[in-house]
């Protein structure tokens, strides 16, 4: 049985030059040119009818015509990369007859290399205004040869494509395209590739096509066009986790064509279901609402269907150019529950210094250590794009208390944690220097989590109570790194940095914690050893916001990661904080900028008066 949707391949209807960086994995060009009928672009199949077959002939778009102007091609070796150091591989480059050089060409980037159909087809495409004008270019994986000269050659093919960091993007845009854009045609011409990301797509195959999924994934802000062939979404460096952090990450502005066959069955099984993978990955994005679509045949792991495939999945994934393409509404209901439809993040301040912390009052104003000011300063909501604003160094952490008092642990000879109502002079609360965790609870109790005196021996939390009274509330929490309390003050979470696990604790009456727990499961990224976690707030239904490395993850009241919203660039989170009027603003710092974006969801101010929370149930 075939289930069957109209193509939505289009036409164009201009050329312009977009240098289309679309590496295209050499699995490409391993088409076998035998009599068969290739699988329509835009059929979907059920396995049941399908006999195994890697029969899949060029089509009349991939093969050279007389009439049609043919583009001239180059490659150069590239070594010397800061980013995979000690590589050396071939770079090869395909220029269209059309690009005159004097605008930015779209670029499209193919991992392992182009194949000569690859060349043909972009000929025929551009001609018939199908796409626009577009430089390819082929990249090889990178190898190192042994010292001592024998054939031991270390290969980084799996560790540069199949890995999940944003690596591989950086190489691409950082050091490919530049050295591309270095060289010089023949007859003078000199290569401009654009830098807008809806004039770059990639493309890969096998293990080139997780890693042309994750060039996009990791950097949106640089490439949205992608065909994935044959992908390892399986457990080779972590491909297996895509499909759910597809399902839990806002969607990213990305366009996908995915293909493989039903009898790829890779490697012996070792790794996983090359076939289930691929069909588990394109309902996961289908699932969280992006711009996806697939062709399943009946080949194996092979680059035949593919290569025949290939000028439709270009009119698909270029079909309406130079149109933008946007992200679209999540399909993920806890994150509709949290997020306002069309909004974005947005920068408050640019230019801080220093790792910044972030705190709210009770009228939700927020503010941030200072160097320039004796404490801490308020963010203005009219503040200017790019104020300039350096964390002060000697303040380890700060918190809002009742009466809206400031709590702030400092470190250096003046060491200590000191409370300042408006008006009056800091008194001392504790004389602790080196505290990495602050957080103040409506009946004045304070906590703080202290920095660990080895890397073995783990972190406390000590509370002090508003008569001065010092009691430890936990103990031995390795790489604690944050703290702070539900909205009805019954639970406190301790985020910690190093781990994808954060504690949960009981309140008892006296203000101790019991029962501490591993409950949160945060993501980690796979090129790290922990989550990043560190500050952590609160919305009134219980939720958790951890700032991460890989964004804000949003946790429910059972500990589970339901959510994760990137940041732009996909830079860490370092430290948020609810805020605004309404506490319907969250506040993000990285990287230097601190965000700000809308929400459905208002956060609750630590300090205030206990909210009840939704019973959640067990889950």
């Amino acid at each position: 049985m075939k289930l069957a949707f109209r193509s939505q391949a289009h036409s164009v209807g201009r050329i312009a030059a977009c240098s289309l960086m679309w590496v295209l994995a050499s699995a490409m060009a391993w088409a076998q040119q035998t009599p068969a009928t290739p699988e329509p672009v835009g059929q979907r199949v059920q396995i049941p009818d399908l006999p195994f077959s890697n029969n899949y002939p060029l089509t009349e778009d991939s093969k050279p015509h007389e009439g049609v102007p043919a583009g001239m091609e180059f490659q150069f070796q590239l070594a010397n990369s800061k980013i995979f150091p000690g590589t050396t591989r071939t770079i090869k480059v395909y220029v269209p007859a059309e690009y005159k050089g004097d605008k930015p060409a779209c670029v499209m980037v193919a991992l392992d290399g182009l194949g000569a159909q690859v060349h043909w087809a972009l000929d025929n495409l551009i001609a018939q205004h199908a796409m626009p004008v577009t430089i390819a270019i082929g990249v090889q994986p990178g190898s190192i040869a042994a010292a001592d000269g024998s054939k031991a050659v270390r290969y980084d093919r799996s560790f540069e494509f199949d890995n999940l960091s944003g690596h591989l993007a950086a190489f691409l845009i950082d050091e490919v395209i530049p050295a591309v854009e270095h060289q010089t045609l023949k007859d003078g011409r000199v290569i401009h590739i654009s830098s807008d990301p809806n004039d770059r797509g990639i493309s890969g195959g096998s293990t080139g096509g997780i890693g042309a999924f994750t060039v996009a994934w990791q950097r949106p802000d640089s490439f949205r066009r992608v065909f994935t062939s044959i992908g390892t979404f399986v457990g080779m460096r972590g491909g297996e986790q895509y499909y759910v952090l597809v399902r839990k990450t806002e969607p990213k502005p990305i366009r996908i064509f995915m293909q493989d066959g039903v009898n790829d069955a890779c490697c012996g099984g070792v790794m996983g279901d090359w076939w289930m993978s691929n069909e588990t990955m394109e309902r996961a994005l289908e699932y969280a609402g992006y711009d996806v679509q697939h062709v399943w045949g009946q080949g194996g792991h092979n680059g035949s269907q593919a290569a025949s495939l290939f000028p439709e999945v270009m009119r698909w994934l270029w079909r309406d150019w130079p149109a933008p393409i946007t992200a679209q509404p999540p399909g993920n209901p806890a994150l509709k529950q949290v997020l306002v439809e069309g909004e974005g993040w947005n920068v408050a301040i640019n230019g801080c210094t220093g790792a910044l912390k972030l705190a709210a009052n009770s009228h939700g104003r927020i503010y941030f250590p200072s160097a320039t000011q004796e404490g801490i300063t308020e963010i203005s909501a009219t503040a200017p794009m790019n104020t300039v604003c350096t964390g002060a160094n000697d303040v380890q952490a700060f918190a809002f208390g009742p009466d809206d008092a400031t709590y702030i642990a400092k470190g250096g000879k003046e060491g200590g944690i000191t409370k300042q109502l408006a008006g009056s002079k800091p008194a001392q609360v504790a004389t602790w220097n080196g505290t990495v965790g602050l957080a103040v609870r409506n009946n004045g109790d304070a906590y703080f989590i202290t920095s660990a005196a080895a890397p073995d021996t783990g972190s406390d939390v000590w509370l002090v109570h508003p008569n001065g009274n010092k009691v430890k509330a936990a103990e031995g929490i390795p790489s604690a790194s944050g703290l702070a309390f539900s909205p009805d003050g019954a639970w406190a979470m301790v985020t910690r940095s190093t781990s994808h696990l954060s504690y949960s604790y009981r309140v008892l009456s006296d203000g101790t914690l019991d029962s501490g727990e591993p409950f949160f499961s945060l993501y980690s990224p796979t090129w790290d050893d922990g989550s990043g976690a560190r500050s952590v707030a609160m919305d009134r239904e219980g939720r958790a916001y951890v700032a991460t490395t890989m964004g804000v993850q949003i946790c429910d009241h059972n500990g589970r990661v339901t959510g994760i919203l990137p940041l732009p660039g996909n830079q860490p989170a370092e430290s948020l904080s609810f805020g605004g009027e309404d506490f319907k603003t969250l506040y993000v710092y990285s990287g230097g900028k601190v965000y700000t974006r809308r929400m459905k969801v208002a956060g609750a101010f630590p300090a205030g008066p206990a909210i009840a929370v939704p019973d959640w149930r067990a889950g």
